[in-house]
C-alpha cells in the first residue's frame, strides 16, 4: 500500500516538476484530516533552492490548533524547520515528528518552512503529512465536568431508592 501511494507520488511529482519549484502555496487543510506535501528535485532543479522550502497551509479559520507532523526523504538533509515561524519541530535524521500546538489570526494561513540542502547530485525527494486538530475550548471541558457531575447526581438517587 506505502509503495504504491510512494510511486504515484513520484510520478505524479515528476510529471508536475515546476509546481515544486520551491515554495509551495494554498494547500488547503482539513481539520482531522492528514494532508499530504512533497518535493521533487531533478539534477539542476530547486528542491530547497536558496536553502529553504515555504509550503503554506490554508482553510483554517482563527483560533488554536495541534499539529502532528510526520515527514522522509531521500536524499535530502534537513537541518531545521519552523512552524509559522516558530521552531516546534523535532527534527531525526531524515524525518521529523511535532506534536505542537499554535494559534493563527482572522483567516491567515500557517507555513511549514524546511531549511536544509539536497545531498545529491541525482534526484532528490521529501514527502509527508500535516495533521490539524482543533484545541478544546474551555467551556468544553466546564461542560464535560458540570455533565460527569449530573451523572452522579443520577447514579446516587438511583441507589438510594434501590436501597
Amino acid at each position: 500500500m506505502k509503495l504504491k501511494s510512494f510511486v504515484a507520488g513520484a510520478l505524479l511529482a515528476a510529471a508536475s516538476v515546476s509546481a515544486f519549484a520551491a515554495d509551495q502555496l494554498n494547500i488547503p487543510v482539513t481539520l482531522g484530516v492528514a494532508t499530504g506535501f512533497s518535493g521533487l528535485s531533478l539534477p539542476g532543479d530547486g528542491l530547497l533552492s536558496g536553502g529553504s522550502d515555504v509550503l503554506t497551509f490554508t482553510g483554517l479559520a482563527a483560533g488554536s490548533y495541534n499539529v502532528l507532523l510526520n515527514y522522509s526523504a531521500t536524499n535530502v538533509n534537513i537541518q531545521s524547520a519552523s512552524l509559522n515561524g516558530q521552531s516546534p519541530v523535532f527534527i531525526f535524521g531524515s524525518s521529523f515528528a511535532s506534536l505542537g500546538s499554535f494559534n493563527i489570526g482572522t483567516n491567515s494561513p500557517f507555513t511549514l518552512t524546511l531549511n536544509g540542502t539536497p545531498t545529491s547530485a541525482s534526484s532528490a525527494f521529501y514527502n509527508g503529512s500535516i495533521t490539524v486538530t482543533a484545541v478544546p475550548e474551555p467551556e468544553t471541558y466546564g461542560m464535560l465536568l458540570g455533565g460527569l457531575a449530573l451523572m452522579g447526581v443520577v447514579a446516587r438517587r438511583k441507589a438510594k431508592k434501590a436501597a
